[in-house]
């Protein structure tokens, strides 16, 4: 039995078929619209998962999954679970790149207690074009959470201290008025700090998913 599945193929094994991005998994792939409105990071590109991610909260898990495109650039994907579900994308920045877009001073704000931080972007380097907004209002201060480099979905991380509990970090969050375009960062123990600018786009901005090779 077993020579006539290797020679015909096991057709008790029916082929995986992605209709959300909740569903995907490392190696998928997912081609997305070729829209004009979009960062070129983004626009018509094929980009391939390449790891899953969770962000762990006291009351609410988040999956991240980390994309790799032909440009090189490493993207990152979320869920927005709200009345009308949506996609954000985003992509780390250099700190030279903070420096361009803001104020360092405004900047500082982000950190500072009931300061309720606005931010006002100056000028755009290149190859942000369409991924930031004017201005940026403070919606999360210093929200605590582990980053765990592992997919944990309908599974509870670990809780053991000895264990692999993840990265402890604080996140700060900014939003334009529209919601559409944010502002995250996220500052990890001993101060190392991750800058990302954020697009909020429908989910149907995935023209067509490609299922993994299965391991």
């Amino acid at each position: 039995m077993s020579f006539f599945k290797s020679l015909f193929g096991d057709k008790s094994v029916p082929p995986r078929v992605i209709k959300h991005p909740k569903e995907l998994k490392k190696g998928d792939i997912i081609s997305l619209d070729n829209d004009f409105g979009l960062p070129q990071q983004l626009r018509g590109q094929a980009l391939e998962v390449i790891a899953v991610n969770t962000y762990e909260f006291e009351r609410s898990q988040e999956t991240e999954w980390q994309l790799k495109g032909a440009s090189g650039d490493t993207l990152y994907m979320g869920l927005v679970d709200d009345d009308e579900p949506a996609l954000c994308f985003s992509l780390k920045i250099q700190r030279s790149d903070v420096e361009t877009l803001f104020d360092l001073d405004a900047f500082s704000d982000i950190f500072e207690e009931d300061c309720k931080a606005s931010l006002s972007t100056q000028h755009i380097p290149s190859h942000l074009e369409q991924w930031v907004a004017n201005q940026y209002y403070e919606v999360v201060f210093a929200q605590f959470g582990y980053f765990h480099r592992e997919d944990y979905r309908g599974l509870k991380p670990p809780q053991d201290a000895n264990g692999a509990t993840g990265e402890p970090f604080e996140r700060y969050l900014l939003e334009d008025s529209s919601e559409t375009y944010s502002v995250e960062v996220e500052v990890y123990e001993g101060g190392e700090t991750d800058v990302l600018v954020g697009l909020t786009k429908p989910l149907g901005i995935i023209r067509e998913y490609w299922p993994g090779t299965p391991s």
